[in-house]
């Protein structure tokens, strides 16, 4: 039998004392929220602290869920959405991102131009209280399913 391989990948929507999102600059899709692949062996808020740290240089505590998503492109991919408060740290950038800062809600959807970015940034922001869930393809984007959990 052969058993299906999927990428697990998060994103974190991290919030500063100011009310401020982070936000960093890939060279690939441009402005978003911080996150990437969960590795071989580690668990999900290993990996979203891990992430974070190495695209901003910002220590995080995270708090909830939010959102779930299957991009069911090439590769598939379930993603997941969290959301966490800066606890220290000092902003800086690495090999993943270009630039980081702090932006207010407004900003943050200005600065996020790839879709699937783009509709993560906005479904962190919406504030909801139950857990949302996705389905979608890239390039181009389709959104084919949302839940409500």
């Amino acid at each position: 039998m052969n058993y299906p391989t999927h990428i697990v990948a998060i994103m974190g929507a991290v919030w500063n004392s100011e009310g401020k999102i982070l936000l960093v600059r890939s060279p690939k899709r441009g402005w978003e929220p911080p996150g990437g692949q969960v590795e071989n062996g580690e668990d999900i808020l290993s990996a979203l602290k891990r992430e974070v740290m190495e695209e901003s240089g910002i220590d995080i505590k995270i708090k909830r869920l939010i959102a779930l998503y299957s991009n069911l492109s090439d590769t598939t991919k379930l993603m997941l959405t969290l959301e966490a408060t800066a606890v220290g740290g000092t902003l800086q950038t690495s090999e993943e991102s270009l630039e980081a800062g702090w932006f207010s809600p407004s900003e943050a959807i200005e600065k996020v131009t790839h879709p699937a970015q783009k509709q993560k940034l906005q479904d962190a922001l919406n504030g909801s209280e139950g857990i949302i869930y996705r389905v979608y393809r890239t390039n181009p984007y389709e959104l084919f399913e949302t839940v409500m959990l």
